[in-house]
């Protein structure tokens, strides 16, 4: 499995609302400008998540986005499966060659469906607040100042 580049742009923009939004509503600009994150793809991403019910936007001058529910509530399966569609790995294709089919069942059973089992399990139980509260803790800390 690999987590493209719209999982990891959009997951950034998530944090960085959910952190920023905690009394109004945060412009895309401001957080595809923090995040170094084009506008364009933002937006692509957000009507997504948008349509999903994940974050709500208010229209005009003063708009922006806000969280659609409380941050504990949004699972990042959620969020991964709106960004990617499905985040799982593939079923093992049974080819037709005499002996292959029970070497791709082995593998699909034994392999890759227990560890889409325990993908949607660990997915399914962090939050959009764990990596919210994780960004916040590293971020007021000094885990990230540099000295000169």
């Amino acid at each position: 499995m690999k987590l493209s580049n719209k999982s990891r742009y959009g997951l950034r923009a998530l944090i960085d609302l959910a952190a920023s939004s905690k009394n109004s509503q945060v412009s895309l600009k401001s957080i595809a400008e923090r995040n170094h994150i084009s506008l364009q793809y933002l937006e692509q991403s957000f009507a997504a998540l948008r349509k999903a019910g994940i974050v709500k936007s208010i229209k005009g001058p003063q708009g922006g986005y806000y969280l659609g529910r409380d941050a504990d509530t949004i699972t990042i399966s959620e969020i991964l499966e709106v960004l990617e569609g499905n985040y799982r790995i593939e079923r093992e294709v049974v080819t037709e060659e005499e002996g292959q089919a029970g070497i791709s069942h082995t593998i699909q059973t034994l392999l890759i469906d227990p560890l889409n089992q325990k993908l949607d399990e660990f997915l399914g139980d962090l939050t959009l607040a764990d990596l919210e509260s994780h960004y916040v803790r590293n971020r007021d800390s000094d885990n990230y100042m540099y000295y000169i």
